[in-house]
């Protein structure tokens, strides 16, 4: 079951007469009337679908040449006619010979193609020998429900659907792991025929998003997030509106984000309109990742150029560098990562750039300084709250900036751990309540205190506020703590974590693409849907 790493080669060689037109993108209609059908129909067309895939075993009575009168001659796009029996995933329970007079009737009717499974095929073709229209095309497919078999089993598959006289080869497997998709990537650059390549399962979504670089026949994108026809069915929205659907080709350039759970990340959203905006051939995507050695090691062609990084994977996906920015390094995680043009990977971790730089601007706009004199935060006080992974990034960003960091921790060892580290001192989070050697420090909070559901709390009092000038919350949720209103209400310059959020994806973009951000751009929809 071992996955192939997926090589540049692979692409070069493709010989695939499909791949000169670009995929389409289909939509299951999943109406229980006929009624309902043709009204998904008009919704199809207006979202951009290529073609819609009539579900005839969706309708709750069916009566065959009537409907199916309807259903393809007043259809405003090309249509698919599928009737999937129970045996193969769907819901026709009924006489197998019904439902085959039926998708022959819906081929004479002008139907553009007729999806029929392999266990049946050989029948079914030799049924229509000599009968097909001439703008007729005959998918058979193979649906497992499991796994994802070896490249050697997949490749016997399509053999045996070629076999059956079919015009266009459809393999849909189930991802246990997102490496599943390289094996279908494989069979779909490779094949002689027309082929249909589909990962079932979120872990095999970008099976689905990358199909036109692989030179897949089609894709399928649902209505609706609640009308899937298959597990891990995107939108037919999001695949155009999100993923840039139609940009995608055989040299486009792939990104993503990288986590566990990853689904809620809108890191897709920013890095795809900043590459639309530029016309760069590139996607960024969401991969769902359980092993980060096997990702990287499946996915190792220069094509797979970088991706962003997020929870659980930032200290595991250290081992997989070749290469690691010092600082990163020092702080022990990472959260963006780019591949060479020699095929090398380096990570960076733009989390404590992103944070210092806010606080930076922050500084500068409480004295006016002109930001070439230097760092703002040279010689000053500065407090960290919390010894994790973001205190980590801000206490070696502030001292690497020349301030006097003091790290204060629930537990005292901690704090220890890491002021000795960046050759500051330590203290208990109780203690920084009476902690003011001097007036104008600054503050930077890590840790979780006023987060929602708990957006009451904070982690210090404001009382003690008073001797700080700027103030840094790491929480973006919400947007407004409690710390940053009573830190204003006392006269200082407040910081949000939406800052270091974006900031760090305009240090992603910067290190993706050798590009500034288009910063404007981010903001905006930052603004919008986060």
């Amino acid at each position: 079951m071992g996955s192939l790493p997926f090589t540049v080669s692979d692409l070069q060689t493709s010989t695939n007469g499909a791949r000169s037109s670009p995929t389409l993108l289909c939509t299951p209609l999943m109406g229980t009337t006929v009624d309902q059908m043709f009204i998904e129909m008009g919704k199809a067309k207006e979202i951009g679908a290529d073609v819609v895939e009539i579900r005839l075993d969706c309708l709750r009575t069916f009566n065959p040449r009537p409907d199916l009168e309807i259903l393809i001659k007043r259809s405003s796009l090309p249509t698919l006619v599928t009737y999937r029996p129970i045996w193969e995933g769907g819901q026709y329970e009924g006489d197998e010979n019904k439902r085959q007079d039926a998708l022959r009737l819906a081929m004479e009717l002008g139907a553009n193609y007729i999806d029929v499974e392999l266990e049946v095929a050989h029948d079914f073709t030799s049924s229509i020998y000599g009968k097909k229209p001439d703008n007729f095309k005959l998918i058979v497919s193979s649906h497992n429900f499991h796994n994802t078999p070896s490249a050697e089993a997949i490749g016997n598959l399509v053999a045996r659907i070629q076999a059956t006289g079919a015009d266009i080869v459809k393999i849909a497997t189930t991802a246990l792991d997102i490496t599943d998709c390289a094996r279908i990537f494989q069979i779909m650059v490779h094949s002689q025929v027309p082929t249909i390549g589909i990962v079932m399962g979120e872990r095999g979504l970008i099976s689905r998003l990358l199909s036109p670089k692989f030179g897949g026949y089609l894709t399928y994108g649902a209505l609706e997030a609640g009308a899937i026809s298959a597990p891990g069915q995107p939108t037919a929205k999001d695949l155009l509106d999100l993923y840039n659907f139609r940009l995608i080709g055989p040299d486009t350039k792939v990104y993503g984000i990288i986590g566990k759970p990853v689904g809620h990340s809108k890191s897709p959203l920013l890095f795809n309109a900043a590459f639309k905006s530029v016309g760069l051939d590139a996607v960024y995507v969401h991969y769902l990742v359980d092993d980060v050695e096997k990702f990287f090691n499946t996915y190792s062609s220069i094509d797979w150029s970088g991706c962003s990084c997020t929870i659980p994977h930032k200290e595991a996906a250290l081992k997989c560098m070749d290469d690691i920015d010092p600082i990163a390094k020092k702080i022990g995680a990472i959260n963006n990562i780019v591949r060479r043009p020699d095929g090398k990977l380096i990570a960076f971790n733009t989390d404590y750039i992103g944070a210092i730089s806010a606080i930076e601007d922050g500084l500068r706009g409480l004295n006016g300084t002109i930001p070439s004199a230097g760092s703002p935060l040279a010689g000053k006080l500065f407090v960290v709250l919390g010894a994790g992974g973001a205190g980590k990034s801000l206490a070696y960003g502030a001292a690497q900036k020349g301030a006097r960091v003091v790290v204060a921790n629930r537990t005292f060892e901690r704090a220890k751990e890491l002021a000795d580290k960046v050759g500051g001192q330590a203290m208990t989070l109780a203690e920084v309540e009476n902690f003011h050697p001097e007036e104008g420090m600054v503050l930077a909070n890590t840790t979780s205190v006023g987060m929602k559901p708990k957006i009451d709390l904070t982690p210090i009092s404001k009382e003690a506020l008073k001797h700080y000038c700027v103030v840094f919350d790491a929480i973006y949720t919400p947007k407004d703590t409690r710390l940053l209103r009573e830190a204003r209400e006392t006269g200082a310059v407040v910081v949000y974590g939406t800052e270091m959020l974006i900031r760090q994806g305009f240090e992603q973009y910067k290190n993706f693409t050798g590009l500034p951000a288009p910063e404007d751009l981010f903001r905006q929809l930052m603004e919008k849907h986060a």
